[in-house]
């Protein structure tokens, strides 16, 4: 019998994240805890058997202490992906046997006031927030390999370029 070589299936993890808007457009965006001017959305993986609506509840729950009933969810997306680089790959290659993260963004309008929001949770991910106009958001303020997968988030639910 021939030796045929066994093709292997590069998994991405499954991932929600938040797009968080008030009444006047701006949208939330939080500095993560581990380093330093890196700003992005709450945002995290989906547990086994979890669904994705119930990931995104508990990951913003978990994250930024809002419950459903304080954002209406107006729309999601889904299929943004990402490879890990280099380095990063092992790791969580290792952790979560992926080479990457797709995707689901959740965009919802705050109901409830601002002062809700508490990024002083038990496992805390974020050591800052605010509330930027989409276009003002800096790609600089990502990891290079995120960068793509923002740009497309912001021109498909904010219709506007990032740089």
């Amino acid at each position: 019998m021939p030796d045929f070589p066994i093709t292997v299936c590069e998994r991405y993890r499954p991932n929600v994240a938040l797009l968080l808007v008030d009444d006047s457009g701006k949208v939330l965006i939080c500095e993560r805890i581990d380093e330093d001017g890196a700003w992005q959305f709450p945002q995290g993986g989906v547990d086994a058997g979890e669904g994705f609506l119930t990931a995104f509840q508990r990951e913003v729950s978990e994250e930024i202490g809002l419950k459903p009933k304080d954002y209406k969810l107006i729309d999601f997306r889904a299929g943004y992906r990402y490879k890990y680089p280099h380095g990063v790959r092992e790791k969580k290659k290792k952790k979560h046997n992926c080479i990457g993260q797709e995707q689901t963004y959740f965009i919802c309008e705050l109901l409830s006031s601002k002062k809700k929001i508490d990024i002083n949770q038990p496992s805390p991910e974020f050591q800052d927030l605010k509330w930027i106009k989409p276009k003002d958001f800096k790609l600089k303020w990502l990891p290079e390999f995120k960068q793509e997968v923002y740009r497309q988030v912001f021109a498909e639910f904010f219709d506007c370029e990032i740089s």
